[in-house]
Order: C-alpha cells, then structure tokens, then sequence
C-alpha cells in the first residue's frame, strides 16, 4: 500500500528564476569569486539554527542548506523521490521502514553517512523531546532504528506511522554527523558542533546580523528532484538581517544584496520587471490563525470561540493589508496541503449570527459596546510574532472588525523565543501563528493534548482522530479521518483561520534557480548568480 502522500495532488510549485542584475560587493564577501556569492536580506534573524530544534522559517530556510534528509518531496506532484535514501520498503501496515542509503555520502567532517548515522539522528529527535519542536512528532511511536548493515537502517514504530515517509523529507529530519550531538542542545543552535551532509556547511553567525554559509568541496548526492548533481554552484551565501522591510526593498534596489525574503504587500509591484524578478510560493500546512487557550476565561466557551469564528471577515483582511500572493482561510488546513477540505462555509464572514452566538452564551452589550458577562467584560489579548511585517495590521483590522460584534482586543508582540515561553506557560488568550508542512499530519503536534497543545485543550475524540490518520495507510481512510478532524477542529472554534501562507521573494535578474521546496522551504542548491 502506498502511503498518502504519494497519490495527494501537487502542493507547491518549484520556481525557476531567469538571470538578473547586481554585482556582489567586497567586504565580507571578499575573496569569492565574481558572481558566486549570493547575499540573502531577512526579516528575522534565526534563534535557533540546529535543524532538529528550529522552528520558524528563517532558521529552517537556513536548515535547509546544511542538511540533506533521507528523501526529498516533489513540489509538483508530491511524490517522494530519493535523496540519501536510493530506496526504501515500507511494511504493510507502515510500522516499519527500511531505508538503503546511497553510497559515497559523507558529513562534512569526513565521517560516511550511514546507518549508523540515521540511528544517531533518530534517537537524538526522540531525546531531545519538546525541544525537537517539530521532528519529535514526526517520530511519535518511534521504537527504535536497526543497524542491518552500514547502507542499510530499518525504523521501527509502535503503530502505524503511515505519516512518517514524507516527514523524511524534512528539515527537521534532516541528518547531522553524529560527532553533533557531542555538543549540547543549546550551543547546536548556535550553530557550535553543527555537521551536516548538505551542500553548504556553517562559517560564522553575527546573533542579529549575519550568517553566512559555504560550499561544501566534493558535494555529489544531490536529491531526485534536484536539477544538476555534484557542488552547488555558489561559493557563498551570506544572510543579512534587515528586520524593516522598507530597508529590506531599499538594500534589493541598491545592489546591497540579491535577494530579499518576506517582500512587504506594499513592495511587491516595484519588483515585477525593471531589472527584479518577485515570485510566490503557498505555504501548505495550517494557515495564519487565532489559536484560543481555551484554559482562559471566556474562550472556555464555544459559542465565544464560534462568534469569533464568524467574526472575522476574511476577504477584507486580505483585500485591505495584503495581496493576491495571500489567500482567505477557508479550513483548517491551507488549500495547497494534501487532505484539505474546504470548510467555508464555517468560516464565513457572519457578524449578525456572530451577535446572535454571544447573546445566547449570556454576554450582553456594555456600556462602551464590549460586551459583559457576570461583570467581566470580553477583552482577549493577542500574542503575535515579529517574523512577518503584516502581522500587526492585519491584527488592527481584526481588532476593528470583532469590536463590531463586542469584542475587545488588546495586542502583544513578542520575539518567537518570548513567545514560545509564553505557549508553554499559557499565559495568554489567543496566540497568532502558522505552521507549514505538506502532509495534514501538521495538525496533530499542534492540537493533539500528546504533544503542544497550544490550545490547552483536555483529552478529547480529536485525540484519537488525529492518531488514527498518522497510522492509516490506506488514502481512502486517511483522507476521511483527516477530513472529520478538519470539521471537528472548526466547528468547536479550537482554530480561527485567517489567510493563507505564502513565501514572497524578489531578486534581482542576474539570479537564477532558485527553487522553493513541497514546504516552501527555500533551496539554494541550484541557484547561482551571473551567468
């Protein structure tokens, strides 16, 4: 049987990028050749470089360059293709995964890429536990990984893990040389100890300034859905962070850099043509949401959460702040991610029945037009990241919008890590985030009570559902258990989609294949710059 993410249709397409127009400049690019450095402006600068730890965008488009994974995804179609995996045989009820790794792959330290090496990675995911923000999910059930010989690595699991083949795909499963682990979890993010087989290796992290990356001499084990074998041809890539995207534009039209991630709504016409080329990719996965702590006062109840639900209007959102490039939500899954259902309907924009919803759950209009309960009036706060520059109007607009139907929002910007200590701690009312991966198993890390939980939700049937879609092998059954969850997850208000994902860069002309992977992550394997 064939596991689900072979036969879903296509979630992202791979972008080739004709040639275009700056010159590299000295500085701490001197000494690369002309043309082979490719500078990079982003918004955000990585907390967390190790792979196996990340979990925003920035640190995984970085992660990406570094690490291979045992197989890579075809944005086009889905299917699995081999990377440092030549194959693989999954057993019939996928509990067990049997991988032959190619030959002659080797870490950057020298040290083959063998099974011994799988084993090293898996355990550590497991080790690290919540720490592994997204890998320990991926090998939820995980038994244990078998040596059968130094090509070959059998991966046991308790249970069905029909999930687990794509999730070899990731970043976040992506292999380190296990000479790694000997440096500990924290100092791994700072990139101290960090050794991968990928086609670029670390050179130097400036914390808020710069990373900057090289390529790895006698690279040849490209992936299957790569578009050249052997070294990359860049000799460099250095990450500028430039957190205003205002500078951000400025340093692309400037010749400061070549490149520039998270293209403010605003910029994105000034590089269509005139020497700059800008291009779209949508994330698959969860979409940009309102997640309520439903521990909190108020969002405990469901017909507040549902009022918000149908609160909100979407399209507006998206009208109003962002561009075509950005989609309203219509479910719980964004529409490019395998298993989607559309759930429209339920996320409609309906203030008067929004209305009708509070008044039944006994929260009358106040005074100042937020309504009260038993003396309380319905103010929620809003906890949101710095990592995208439209997060805070697009929150002001909402903030308009569910003042309409009585509700009060008070917003707070955090750094991911602030954030993060904020989840864990659940000091909060409704959390704005997203989460992409191109298999609907994205939901479980995140709403299941077994793992983050950011919804504080106690044992429930989503449990068991979004247990039983990891462990099904057979599409049918995977797709209508995916499916019910979907319907669960929006009908009990436990997500409040907004619009979709998506990953907007510009560059100038003179660079060229640069492709976004099935989960947008960026691959500089084949770019170059010039000619």
């Amino acid at each position: 049987m064939k596991p689900l993410v072979r036969t879903f249709p296509a979630a992202v397409a791979t972008l080739a990028v004709a040639p275009f127009a700056t010159a590299c400049s000295a500085g701490d690019d001197a000494g690369a050749a002309a043309g082979r450095t490719l500078r990079i402006g982003m918004a955000t600068s990585p907390e967390c470089l190790d792979p196996q730890q990340a979990g925003t965008s920035a640190a995984l488009n970085i992660g990406r360059q570094l690490v291979d994974s045992l197989t890579d995804q075809d944005p086009r179609t889905g299917e699995i293709k081999p990377h440092l995996a030549a194959s693989w045989k999954v057993d019939r009820d996928s509990t067990a995964f049997t991988f032959t790794l190619v030959r002659g792959a080797t870490f950057s330290d020298g040290e083959p890429v063998d099974a011994a090496a799988v084993k090293a990675n898996f355990d550590n995911v497991v080790k690290l536990g919540a720490k592994a923000l997204l890998g320990s999910a991926y090998l939820a059930g995980y038994r244990r990984t078998t040596v059968i010989d130094a090509q070959t690595a059998r991966v046991e699991f308790a249970k069905p893990s029909a999930q687990f083949l794509q999730a070899t795909s990731t970043v976040s499963l992506g292999l380190l040389a296990p000479r790694s682990f000997d440096s500990p979890a924290p100092r791994r993010c700072q990139a101290a100890g960090l050794i991968g087989s990928g086609p670029f290796t670390f050179k130097s992290l400036v914390q808020n300034q710069q990373v900057v990356l090289v390529k790895r001499p006698g690279y040849a084990w490209g992936s299957g859905a790569s578009a050249h074998h052997g070294e990359a041809y860049l000799d460099r890539i250095t990450y500028v962070v430039v957190p205003e995207a205002g500078a951000r534009a400025g340093a692309l039209e400037s010749g400061q850099v070549d490149a520039i991630t998270d293209v403010a709504p605003g910029d994105q016409a000034r590089f269509r043509g005139g020497g700059f080329t800008e291009v779209d990719a949508a994330n698959p996965g969860i979409p940009y949401n309102l997640q309520p702590n439903t521990s909190r006062p108020a969002l405990n109840e469901e017909k507040v959460r549902q009022a918000l639900q149908l609160g909100i209007d979407r399209k507006a959102v998206v009208d109003t702040v962002l561009t075509p490039s950005y989609k309203p939500a219509t479910g719980a899954l964004a529409a490019t991610t395998p298993g989607y259902v559309d759930l429209r309907d339920q996320v409609r924009y309906d203030p008067a029945r929004a209305g009708a919803l509070l008044d039944e759950a006994g929260w009358k209009p106040g005074p100042d037009g937020v309504r009260v309960k038993n003396g309380r009036p319905l103010r929620l706060g809003v906890v949101y990241p710095t990592s995208f520059d439209q997060n805070q109007p697009v929150l002001e607009l909402i903030q308009q919008q569910v003042r309409k139907i009585g509700v009060g929002l008070t917003l707070r910007q955090g750094t991911p890590g602030q954030l993060a200590r904020l989840a864990a701690s659940g000091d909060y009312d409704l959390a704005w985030s997203n989460l992409t991966r191109s298999d609907p198993d994205v939901l479980r890390p995140i709403f299941s009570t077994k793992y983050v939980n950011r919804s504080y939700l106690k044992p429930n049937p989503l449990d068991d559902l979004l247990d039983r879609q990891a462990a099904q092998p057979q599409e049918a059954e995977r797709r209508a258990t995916v499916a019910e969850a979907q319907r669960l997850i929006i009908g009990k208000g436990y997500l409040i989609p907004i619009f979709e994902a998506a990953q907007v860069l510009a560059f100038s002309h003179r660079v060229r294949g640069l492709s976004f992977g099935a989960s947008t992550r960026i691959d500089l394997y084949d770019a170059r710059v010039g000619g």
